[in-house]
């Protein structure tokens, strides 16, 4: 069963949060890393209680493991299925699957198995890899979220080398998936020097978004 790092909402000791968010890491980064941590943060400042976990890959690394790439995206899923059900039996209310970039994939290709269960409402992606880094000419990955049996809410910096939005404004997505842009932001979120936005304030609306999201959803 994988360990579950929990950030609650410090504003709600007695009440329940909007909703509980399990929130899985990017392909080669843990699940405290800088930008997790943030965006833990903002999310438990709008609601949200996160509970993050790590692939078993990522967690060897910790142990003196190797750090060769990551398995296949699809071999990942039955490991979010068991924080998934560790997390059902420590928490109530309506839950949320999500995840940074190759989480948030996995936790998209969760969603379109047959066996979900009904406390979870939505998936919430965070720099979702619609193709290979720079290459738009590439194989797109879709599939995820046009099979995916719950709203699907991608939170995407606008020049996300991923899939930008000048890149997916040409797209036809599904109908149960919703885009929210984060002003020139890259795959982590963070704008370019010349840019008004701040890494903080769009890593803080990415969490605002989550948290509408989540009230329609729920």
């Amino acid at each position: 069963m994988p360990d579950l790092l929990w950030t609650r909402p410090d504003a709600l000791p007695d009440a329940s949060p909007v909703a509980t968010l399990l929130l899985a890491h990017g392909a080669g980064a843990a699940m405290d890393s800088p930008f997790m941590n943030k965006l833990a943060a903002a999310l438990a400042g709008e609601g949200i209680a996160v509970a993050r976990f790590e692939f078993a890959y990522m967690a060897g690394r910790r142990t003196g493991g190797s750090k060769r790439p990551p398995p296949r995206a699809d071999k990942l899923i039955g490991e979010f299925q068991t924080a998934l059900q560790a997390l059902m039996t420590t928490s109530d209310g309506p839950i949320l699957i999500g995840g940074k970039s190759m989480g948030g994939r996995v936790a998209a290709m969760l969603a379109g198995g047959a066996s979900l269960p009904g406390r979870v409402k939505g998936v919430c992606c965070f720099g979702y890899p619609f193709h290979a880094t720079g290459k738009a000419d590439a194989d797109w990955r879709l599939e995820p979220l046009q099979e995916a049996k719950r709203p699907v809410l991608v939170c995407q910096g606008d020049r996300d080398p991923f899939g930008s939005r000048a890149e997916l404004d040409e797209m036809s997505l599904p109908e149960q998936v919703s885009i929210h842009y984060l002003e020139d932001g890259n795959h982590d979120f963070g704008p370019r020097g010349k840019s008004p936005a701040t890494l903080d304030g769009n890593i803080a609306e990415a969490a605002k978004a989550v948290a509408g999201f989540a009230a329609k959803v729920g």
